[in-house]
């Protein structure tokens, strides 16, 4: 795997692309280092692969599962530590599911897809992070 990230401007604004897509990401620093929000910060970008990791392998599990997934979100919020580096020391993920779902078979799903598949979780939990989870189903 390998992933490529160049600077656009005289500040932290950066583009990093990798050869898997032709999408190029753009990253940014905080203001108090001369950010613009001209993109996300890179522990935002943390989170963002938490909810992806997760929420790829959740959709493909209840796929198997014959379940009517019609649509899926996930609102994730972190706690970082105080002292740098602030890394995060909780995240609590919900995800809100919309179909025909049965809530046992949704619970494991995201059991699996959380715990058992996602590579990031399990990067995350053995830097010492807690995550939590839970799921929401709407009809």
């Amino acid at each position: 795997m390998k992933v490529e990230l160049k600077r656009v401007n005289d500040a932290v604004h950066f583009e990093a692309s990798a050869p898997s897509s032709t999408v190029k990401v753009h990253i940014d620093g905080s203001p108090d280092i001369g950010g613009q929000g001209l993109g996300v910060r890179p522990m935002e970008m943390v989170l963002m692969a938490l909810a992806s990791c997760s929420s790829l392998d959740l959709v493909s599990i209840l796929k198997k599962q014959n379940q009517d997934l019609q649509d899926l979100s996930v609102s994730v919020e972190a706690q970082r530590r105080e002292e740098i580096p602030t890394i995060f020391t909780k995240i609590h993920m919900t995800f809100t599911l919309k179909g025909t779902i049965d809530p046992a078979k949704a619970d494991r799903a995201a059991e699996l897809a959380v715990k058992k598949y996602c590579s990031v979780h399990d990067m995350l939990v053995a830097g010492g992070v807690e995550i939590t989870y839970t799921v929401d189903i709407n009809s």
